[in-house]
């Protein structure tokens, strides 16, 4: 999809997120430019305005599971604002600077405290059973896994641009790595439609990954 068209796109998406708040248009409109320059920043290769897009269309299916989609689609937009593949410390400072703008916004605090603690999960990708709020997220961040066998290797390509300054056989090993912790969960999805349609498309996918990096070569 063409840059321009993604991002006019991406700005009704955003308009709707706010609508519930009464965010003031000019206000709407500021905050909306300084998320697309954050997502353009270079070095951002998956981490971009197009994973935005995605993440947000997942929770839209998804959305029957949330208790406060509000904060969901807030913490969609936010989660990866802050993002270095060199820091260990991105989701931590995409929270402080969801709380930032989202207070200058006027967002009622209770939904910045939600929407804090959801971009805050995402680290780890772990959501307690009775989280729906946080399984959404979470199973829209990793919707990509279980993407078609076009687009994956695109997605795994475009992981391994953004960590272009590791040398190839310890991207490998820690590539794997990563991998090979998803499957070993139970599940890798959390809401009954992910787990359902999408947990094995996303296994066959993260083990034909490994296959390719256990033969030497990333994608």
């Amino acid at each position: 999809m063409h840059t321009e068209n993604l991002t006019h796109i991406l700005f009704s998406k955003w308009q709707q997120t706010l609508q519930p708040f009464g965010v003031e248009q000019v206000a709407a409109e500021k905050a909306f430019n300084s998320l697309v320059v954050a997502y353009s920043t270079p070095g951002r290769y998956y981490h971009t305005l197009k994973h935005i897009d995605h993440v947000l269309s997942t929770i839209q299916i998804l959305q029957g599971y949330t208790n406060n989609l509000a904060a969901v689609q807030l913490a969609a937009w936010f989660h990866d604002v802050v993002y270095n593949s060199q820091a260990e410390d991105n989701e931590e400072r995409s929270a402080d600077y969801a709380f930032e703008l989202l207070s200058n916004l006027g967002i009622p605090e209770s939904t910045i405290t939600t929407v804090t603690r959801l971009i805050l999960n995402t680290k780890n990708h772990q959501a307690a059973v009775d989280d729906y709020d946080c399984q959404v997220l979470l199973d829209a961040d990793l919707a990509i896994l279980a993407t078609n066998l076009v687009e994956y290797p695109e997605y795994a390509h475009a992981i391994r641009q953004e960590y272009g300054w590791v040398a190839e056989a310890e991207y490998i090993t820690g590539r794997r790595q990563v991998l090979e912790e998803f499957l070993q969960r139970s599940h890798i999805y959390f809401t009954p439609l992910m787990s359902e349609f999408a947990e094995p498309s996303a296994r066959g996918n993260i083990q034909g990954e490994i296959r390719s990096l256990a033969s030497g070569w990333s994608f």
